[in-house]
Formats: C-alpha cells, sequence, structure tokens
C-alpha cells in the first residue's frame, strides 16, 4: 500500500482519503462561516484497519485548525476520535463540549 492521499472535497463538503488511486474513504462535513461541522466518516470495508480513519481524522483536523474553524464533531467517529486525542479537543468550543461528552 502506498502512502495515502488525502483531499478537500469542498464541492462534495467531504475530505477523502485515496490508497493506489482508489477512494478509500470520506469524512462529510457541513461548512459555515467560522466552523465546520462533520456529519459522518466512512471506510471502505477494504481498508478497515489500516488505521485510515484516524489519518483521515487527524487530516480534516488539523484542517480546520489553520483555518481557524471551529468543530462540532456530529460524527460518531470523529468525536470519538478527538475524544482519545486530548490536543484536538480545544477545536470544539467549550460551550459545546459537554453535548459531545468531550
Amino acid at each position: 500500500m502506498t502512502k495515502p492521499m488525502i483531499l478537500d472535497v469542498p464541492e462534495w463538503s467531504r475530505f477523502e482519503i485515496h490508497v493506489d488511486g482508489r477512494l478509500a474513504g470520506f469524512a462529510q462535513y457541513r461548512a459555515e462561516p467560522g466552523r465546520i461541522t462533520f456529519i459522518h466518516t466512512e471506510i471502505d470495508s477494504m481498508y478497515e484497519g489500516l488505521g485510515l480513519g484516524g489519518t483521515l481524522a487527524r487530516f480534516a483536523l488539523d484542517a480546520a485548525r489553520t483555518r481557524g474553524l471551529a468543530v462540532y464533531p456530529d460524527c460518531p467517529f470523529i468525536r470519538g476520535w478527538i475524544a482519545k486525542h486530548e490536543e484536538y479537543k480545544d477545536l470544539v468550543p467549550g460551550e459545546a463540549r459537554p453535548q459531545y461528552d468531550l
């Protein structure tokens, strides 16, 4: 497996992760001024267990940080990933953290 390629595809409102030229998964979002809400993350079953979901989450959250966006993790996968990575909790506004158990 070659190194995954990740890109933001704003016209489809999602970050995509590609492996060997094939779409391996995506993180769907809703973008609004100053914020991004992650709705759904999916990794193709052919690529499960390879850590691609975490790679995708890190990339998407780093992109949100770079753009200065507040993160609302409605997606259970993104929410769980943030919960396991303390250094990303600050992306979720303080007043929203209780609703996400963060």
